[in-house]
């Protein structure tokens, strides 16, 4: 690690203590404030990844998680109205989703670096975002995986409505999985303005193609 490499590993650390703050805030009946905040740490990998290369992307990457599993862990000693503001199941899921993720996204990206220079962000995010998505919601809050912490009741999540209020019927949080993935999706969109605007300033001409 440089100091080359400071504001990236800064902006990553700000990215998860902010969304780790703002998902106790509803933003509608599906998401929250924080599921706006936390994509942006795909978009701060891929630039880490294509400024600096795989290594320097890795290292932010576990940064984040060790950010990310300190904020868990002071969430589990905060009470809230219903318990701790952040149960076991939700760090494990957290924790796993994100660094499985964010690895993904720092492999996925290297294998296409050389392509377009939209691809290997794009790719890499929306692959990321998904697998995020599924990893988190499901760890959390899936019925089948209620072992992982029997004493925590997460029935709520379980409650059968249409989903987004007006599909077919699934448990609750497949609804909030599924508004949490289409804002990804929009941001991996939008971040490419941003990512392209950034590594033009520093990365080679040539490099961008």
């Amino acid at each position: 690690m440089t100091r080359a490499h400071l504001p990236g590993i800064i902006a990553m650390a700000a990215i998860v203590v902010a969304s780790n703050i703002l998902v106790q805030y509803l933003f509608g009946n599906w998401l929250t404030w924080g599921a706006f905040t936390y994509p942006l740490a795909f978009l701060v990998t891929d630039i880490m990844n294509r400024v600096y290369g795989a290594g320097p992307a890795r290292t932010v990457v576990f940064v984040g998680f060790i950010v990310g599993v300190f904020c868990s862990l002071v969430g589990t000693q905060i009470m809230g109205e219903f318990g701790p503001l952040v149960t076991f199941r939700i760090a494990i899921g957290s924790g796993l989703a994100f660094l499985t993720a964010q690895l993904l996204d720092v492999g996925i990206f290297s294998a296409l670096r050389n392509g377009a220079w939209w691809k290997a962000p794009l790719v890499s995010t929306l692959v990321g975002s998904t697998v995020d998505t599924a990893l988190f919601f499901t760890i959390a809050f899936s019925a089948s995986l209620a072992f992982i912490e029997p004493g925590n009741d997460v029935s709520w999540a379980g409650e059968a409505l249409p989903i987004l209020g007006f599909g077919p019927i699934a448990p609750l949080w497949v609804s909030l999985a599924i508004a949490d993935w289409a804002v990804k999706l929009t941001l991996a969109l939008i971040a490419l303005a941003p990512f392209r605007a950034i590594t033009a300033r520093v990365v080679a001409p040539a490099e961008m193609r």
